[in-house]
């Protein structure tokens, strides 16, 4: 592959170009209003898999967004790649936030920014043209398959059904994703395990109505300050969950295991740095590469309720909301953790007001053996594209459907992420490196070279 790097100098103007064309579609999964827009990002992808090569592609339709099916098979002798990755993005509120409009890409400093930049669009398209090289140079040496879905960012909760009605059609010898991040621009890492999730929306209600606070406010109980209350009991003061058997499953780890993770290069400084604060927060007994790899935990992700507009409005709001995501580790399974969540939600309510508890979405976590063929491939190819070898780590991020992957198609996943913490993903002024992009198309026709001739 010597004329590799040569090939995504010559054309890398029109890779970004393309990118852009699909970054533009606002393709946002969680509102209703773009719907049309999903479908339209779904046909684009499914033209440009026409046009890269495959043998055919299709938008598959169903319960709710579509998903882009596309297959190359060239030989039933070669190994399958099935290219797993989505098309929707993120909500881009608040809006007044982001430093240009989130769905008009600009280059700023060597970076993409707009919303799907980096969360999948820019990761995902990486495979496209790293197959377009493939392909264009005749080197291809695996079949290859495209799902690309439309609901990552809810949850997929269409894609299961998908999976097992399409079990024949979804046969391959491994998942490729490119949905994580690594540890820095010169440390690649390949990711070995996801956390779970599971997503509750909470609505405590007081009065019928709003109240005048003055007629009433000392009265009655105010919604908005009651669910503060309940959420403040929570956690303990060790940053402890305390909702009885959340830990119950929580596979601890050893001493050993725990300094093999501490050997990934971590700057506790660096990291306060960059995201401007004094200090670190979470478990207390843990690090914080431990407290996002290998333990759960809770997080309030919105909350309203009352007046919010500008000026002052004096009421005693009838009702309080909130979204509260538990991130979840191996073992640990999302129905489980919605029913012990919703039976201490609504025991620590207080009668002045009653409490409703909705399951949004949620999955299971993942983790990825390191002595597969997949996993060896895959860390060849990162070393031949930055010279070193990549480090196994723990995400604290989740990909619900991976698990699910292994449990209805029984294929293991690999996940080649090249995303950096600064990306900003799922906030205002989501970026993606230019030069993270292009070592992405760089690294992975690598994978399919070591993957083929290690399958032989």
């Amino acid at each position: 592959m010597n004329d590799l790097k040569k090939y995504i100098d010559q054309n890398q103007d029109r890779f970004v170009k393309e990118l852009f064309d699909l970054i533009r579609i606002p393709s946002v999964s969680a509102k209703d209003e773009h719907k049309p827009d999903m479908l339209k990002a779904a046909n684009w992808l499914k033209e440009k898999l026409l046009k890269e090569g495959v043998d055919k592609a299709e938008v598959i339709e169903t319960e709710g967004h579509p998903v882009v099916y596309g297959e190359k098979m060239l030989n039933e002798a070669y190994p399958t790649v099935l290219v797993y990755g989505h098309y929707d993005v993120q909500p881009a509120e608040p809006l007044d936030l982001w430093n240009s409009p989130p769905f008009e890409p600009e280059i700023r400093d060597g970076r993409i920014y707009a919303r799907g930049a980096n969360d999948d669009k820019g990761q995902m398209f990486m495979h496209i043209k790293a197959f377009e090289y493939l392909l264009a140079t005749n080197q291809l040496t695996c079949n290859v398959k495209f799902m690309i879905e439309g609901e990552e960012e809810i949850g997929s909760p269409s894609l299961g059904k998908f999976c097992e009605d399409n079990k024949e059609m979804l046969k391959a010898d491994v998942i490729l994703v490119s949905d994580t991040s690594m540890i820095a621009p010169d440390t690649p890492s390949i990711t070995t395990g996801l956390r779970g999730l599971a997503y509750m929306e909470v609505e405590v209600t007081g009065p019928s109505h709003d109240l005048h606070s003055g007629l009433y406010g000392g009265a009655v109980d105010n919604p908005v300050n009651v669910l503060c209350e309940m959420i403040a009991q929570l956690r303990d003061e060790n940053n402890h969950i305390t909702i009885p058997g959340f830990y119950d499953d929580v596979l601890e780890l050893s001493q050993e295991e725990r300094a093999e993770m501490a050997r990934a290069p971590f700057d506790l400084n660096e990291f306060k740095k960059g995201i401007k604060i004094k200090k670190e927060g979470g478990e207390k007994g843990y690090s914080s590469s431990e407290r996002t790899g290998i333990r759960p935990s809770l997080d309030v992700n919105g909350i309203w309720g009352g007046y919010t507009d500008k000026g002052a409005k004096t009421i005693l709001p009838s009702k309080a909301y909130a979204k509260i995501s538990m991130r979840l580790v191996p073992h640990q399974e999302s129905k489980k953790i919605e029913k012990l969540f919703k039976e201490y939600f609504e025991s620590i309510a207080p009668e002045t007001v009653s409490v409703k508890v909705e399951f949004l979405h949620g999955g299971e976590g993942y983790v990825a053996p390191t002595d597969t063929i997949a996993y060896q491939a895959a860390s060849k190819a990162f070393e031949a594209t930055y010279g070193i070898k990549p480090i196994p780590v723990r995400s604290g991020g989740s990909i619900p459907i991976i698990s699910l992957f292994e449990k209805i198609l029984g294929i293991k996943s690999i996940l080649m992420g090249f995303g950096l913490d600064s990306d900003a993903i799922h906030s205002p002024n989501e970026n993606y490196s230019l030069e993270q992009f292009r070592k992405g198309i760089e690294t992975i026709p690598h994978f399919y070279k070591y993957f083929a001739e290690m399958s032989k």
